[in-house]
């Protein structure tokens, strides 16, 4: 039986330009050969820093390039850690963020979502509570792993209730782009002015997550430290992959391309939500995000995600478990799926093989 994956955020192998991309890299290669075939700048190839600083409309000096968003955010993270801040997280929150947390010694303190983000009212009590500087971890459209999306209201809050308690605002973006439903909202940093929120997002869930090219807006007084960590931790950027993405997009090819992956996603998406509501017991719960990867599952009463990974690869279907994604317990009947990697008619399958599942687990205990 063939394994119909919901578990990691991969796109699928249609969603990847693949012989663009190709071309792009002989191109770039051609234009610039010199310089991406040899060591670079600390913070990144600077054609492709200038094409993000001017599509953010900010200074370049506000722009760093990583491996990868989430080294970015590992550099910002343990800067501010050490630095004695505390971290305030989403609950879910992303993996492997926590991890890094977790790795850095972080305190962390986790923030409920409710169906439109971070519960504020939570999060404003916390803050008053911390005399220390504080840092919130944010991800606020189509959130992973919940897929919800903190409201235009309250994104104007949380601004005010960080800038009223001195903390800062860490707005991790690597899904907004891929909105395919619903009306778009303005990112933090923009409502902010770039002013007390850092902004991180990624090329990853836009062109190829195989490229590792993330990028960081941050205050230019914090540049000269995350260029010591970069040298810290590695001699140069890849120079010529962020060579080989400036050239695709500076041919024009990012946003036709994003708007590509939007289409390709909401039929996934469709097609998910359709089977769930055709093949979920009642009791069984789930939301339908405007974009992204995600959605969020809530088992019906008496089960576990835990239970059901014991059969779920006998009926050869794969999804994470809710308390990978929280700090300190939470979400044990709960589970992520992705619906990014699968084509529409394995999701339709995958979901009446979990569908089967979740049943059978319900009929037993009872």
């Amino acid at each position: 039986m063939t394994l119909i994956s919901f578990a990691r955020g991969f796109p699928g192998p249609d969603l990847l330009p693949i012989d663009e991309f190709g071309d792009c890299a002989k191109a770039a290669l051609a234009r610039d050969g010199a310089t991406a075939l040899n060591y670079g700048p600390a913070l990144g190839y600077l054609p492709l820093r200038e094409w993000i600083a001017e599509r953010h409309g900010v200074d370049v000096r506000r722009v760093l390039i990583a491996n990868g968003s989430l080294q970015a955010f590992s550099f910002i993270a343990g800067h501010h850690v050490r630095g004695g801040a505390k971290v305030f997280v989403e609950a879910p929150c992303y993996d492997r963020s926590l991890r890094i947390l977790r790795r850095l010694g972080a305190e962390v303190e986790a923030v409920p979502l409710s169906d439109d983000g971070l519960d504020l009212d939570i999060l404003e009590e916390a803050l008053a509570k911390t005399a220390r500087p504080s840092l919130v971890y944010t991800i606020p459209t189509f959130q992973n792993p919940s897929g919800r999306t903190l409201s235009e209201p309250n994104r104007h809050r949380l601004i005010e209730l960080t800038r009223a308690h001195g903390a800062t605002i860490l707005e991790d973006d690597p899904y907004g782009l891929l909105r395919f439903g619903g009306d778009g909202l303005p990112r933090l940093f923009e409502l902010a002015g770039g002013d007390g929120v850092m902004f991180l997002s990624s090329f990853s869930k836009t062109v190829a997550p195989g490229i590792r090219v993330g990028f960081a807006l941050l205050p230019e007084e914090l540049m000269g430290a995350m260029e010591t960590l970069i040298l810290e931790n590695y001699v140069s950027p890849v120079m010529f992959v962020e060579a080989t993405l400036y050239e695709f997009v500076s041919r024009g090819r990012f946003d036709p391309n994003v708007e590509e992956i939007q289409e390709a996603l909401h039929v996934r998406r469709d097609v998910m939500i359709s089977a769930l509501a055709r093949e979920m017991p009642e009791g069984t719960r789930w939301n339908e995000p405007d974009g992204g990867y995600f959605l969020w599952v809530d088992l019906p009463e008496g089960l576990t995600a835990e239970s059901l990974l014991a059969q779920a690869d006998e009926v050869g279907v794969a999804f994470i478990k809710g308390p990978d994604f929280f700090v300190d317990g939470g979400g044990e009947s709960s589970l992520r799926l992705a619906f990014s990697y699968e084509r529409p008619e394995a999701i339709d399958e995958g979901i009446s093989r979990l569908g089967r599942l979740v049943r059978d687990a319900l009929a037993v205990s009872v």
